[in-house]
């Protein structure tokens, strides 16, 4: 399990209790780093935990510019399209307790935004997610290519969309994941995986983001019993199932 997930579930664990505060988020991040639950930090998140061990308000913790411009605010972010309370203004500063970067939050807010406008019934998986989308998102490099990759050719395929980058720079990373997420119907979920593995780049947290997306459009039914099967058979399952279980009870 990589940090993308282990992120995620402590995130659920926030939203599942209370109240979103920024700090608590980053004190649940801490609580996780000290205990070994997060494998492969992000370079930004580490030294946001370790700032705020240290004493610095979360407000001022970890990197900012384009040091901060990473994917590890995207990747998290998923829960929180879940609740209803939600406001702008708490993915903000859900990114900014780790990545203090415009890019970086225009990527978290179009994650948000993409699982969003599934559980709003605006997109079905046949209509352009990216219109729904882009309109919403600040004016910034992150738009400017998700607008790049909605004016590409239609039938172009993961493989194309990942020469426009695909590494763990937002610009490059949560677009391609958005993208990829796209190609559910047309791919399945297990060929969808195996070809962001087979582009490269930052592989793991491309294969999440459009995980969370993908797989809230298609629900758990719909989700191959053999990546069920390997999910359960996880040393961790039943504390994720727990928190997941846990978190279902205060969406709305």
């Amino acid at each position: 399990m990589t940090d993308d997930t282990q992120l995620t579930l402590a995130t659920c664990e926030i939203l599942s209790k209370e109240n979103f505060e920024p700090e608590n988020l980053i004190n649940k991040f801490i609580k996780y780093y000290r205990s070994n639950k997060l494998n492969g930090v992000g370079a930004s998140t580490l030294k946001a935990i370790l700032d705020k061990e240290a004493g610095i308000h979360w407000s001022q913790a970890g990197r900012t510019g384009e040091f901060a411009a990473g994917n590890g605010g995207a990747m998290r972010i998923a829960p929180f399209a879940f609740f209803s309370n939600i406001t702008r203004k708490n993915i903000f500063d859900a990114c900014r307790i780790t990545h203090r970067n415009d890019e970086a939050f225009a990527g978290a807010l179009a994650v948000y935004l993409s699982i969003k406008a599934i559980l709003n019934l605006e997109w079905n998986g046949f209509n352009n997610l990216f219109d729904i989308i882009i309109p919403e998102l600040p004016d910034t490099n992150l738009r400017d290519r998700l607008i790049k990759i909605n004016n590409y050719n239609s039938i172009s395929t993961i493989s194309e969309i990942a020469k426009f980058g695909n590494n763990g720079y937002v610009v490059n990373s949560v677009p391609f994941a958005i993208y990829c997420s796209t190609k559910i119907f047309d791919l399945g979920l297990e060929k969808m995986f195996q070809e962001i593995i087979n582009s490269g780049g930052d592989t793991d947290t491309n294969a999440s983001i459009a995980g969370q997306i993908a797989g809230t459009l298609i629900g758990l039914e719909k989700i191959p019993q053999e990546l069920i099967i390997k999910l359960k058979n996880l040393e961790d399952y039943k504390w994720i199932k727990q928190i997941i279980d846990e978190t279902k009870l205060r969406i709305d």
